[in-house]
């Protein structure tokens, strides 16, 4: 008998049962914009700590930062987009409390991504030549080209990650997922990255209805890259998700003053909506925006 793809499906407290303390975690979406916010806030209510976070970076980074659980943080930025330094970010940097920060050049970040994906040790470019992302990061070494121009290259270090953790719009069962917005957001480079890979979605759909009103180009990850799919509607918030939803723009706001905020108000924003599982949060949430109407 033909065994077929398996069944994936796992709940957000079994994927973080699959984590480890001390494991390198690369975390897809952009700044705030779809961000595997259900897998993030899950983090948060275990144990984990000791964490090697790689991201471009949004309140995903702002939220582990702010409850300790970061040991080293390999970034090209963090953000809110609309607020441009993420709060919760600000105040770890300026306290010192991430023991140890890579900080890159965009460019330099997608190729580390890449050279993993690769399985390659370092892959060469231009960005960073001249600037401090070499004066800041001595480790990372220069090459010179085999070849008659001998140019001098930076030799971007392979971004390896233990686990990815990304979320899209639509996924089957199997961990064939695919993006409806306008951006992949290089998640499948954090997936090819990785040795495993767990997908959060809004919505866990059957095979073929993955491309039924979208072209089969937007199938941005593979079932042979996933190990675990998580349906989580709202599973962004409040990062973007489009064209499910935009950017809970007043709740970020709320978000950014708890965080720019004393001590109290921040423990008053994580009493109302981080203390419970993700099911309080969205209530808590659904209550916030109709107090705000």
């Amino acid at each position: 008998m033909t065994k077929g793809p398996r069944d994936k499906q796992m709940s957000l407290d079994e994927v973080v049962g699959e984590l480890q303390d001390g494991m390198t975690i690369g975390i897809g979406g952009w700044g705030s914009r779809r961000k595997p916010m259900a897998l993030v806030r899950a983090i948060l209510r275990s144990d984990l700590k000791d964490l090697t976070i790689v991201s471009w970076g949004g309140a995903d980074v702002g939220l582990l930062a702010r409850a300790g659980r970061i040991r080293k943080l390999v970034f090209a930025f963090v953000s809110l987009d609309s607020v441009p330094l993420e709060p919760n970010f600000q105040r770890a940097r300026q306290e010192g409390a991430i023991p140890e920060v890579v900080e890159l050049d965009e460019g330099m970040f997608q190729a580390g991504l890449r050279a993993a994906a690769e399985r390659l040790p370092f892959l060469p470019m231009r960005a960073g030549l001249g600037t401090d992302v070499l004066v800041n990061q001595p480790w990372i070494r220069t090459v010179t080209s085999p070849y008659a121009d001998g140019e001098e290259l930076v030799a971007v270090p392979a971004l390896r990650l233990d686990v990815a953790l990304v979320h899209l719009n639509r996924s089957d069962r199997h961990g064939n997922a695919t993006y409806l917005g306008p951006d992949p957001y290089f998640d499948d480079l954090f997936a090819m990255a990785a040795d495993r890979t767990f997908v959060s979605c809004e919505q866990v759909v059957d095979t073929a209805g993955l491309t039924v009103d979208t072209p089969v180009q937007r199938l941005l990850l593979s079932r042979m890259l996933v190990s675990g799919v998580v349906e989580t509607p709202h599973g962004a918030h409040f990062t973007t998700c489009t064209p499910d939803y935009e950017r809970d723009e007043r709740f970020q706001r709320a978000y950014a003053a708890a965080a720019s905020g004393s001590d109290e108000d921040w423990a008053a924003f994580e009493s109302r909506f981080l203390a419970g599982d993700e099911a309080s949060y969205q209530a808590a949430v659904r209550s916030f925006g109709e107090e705000q109407a």
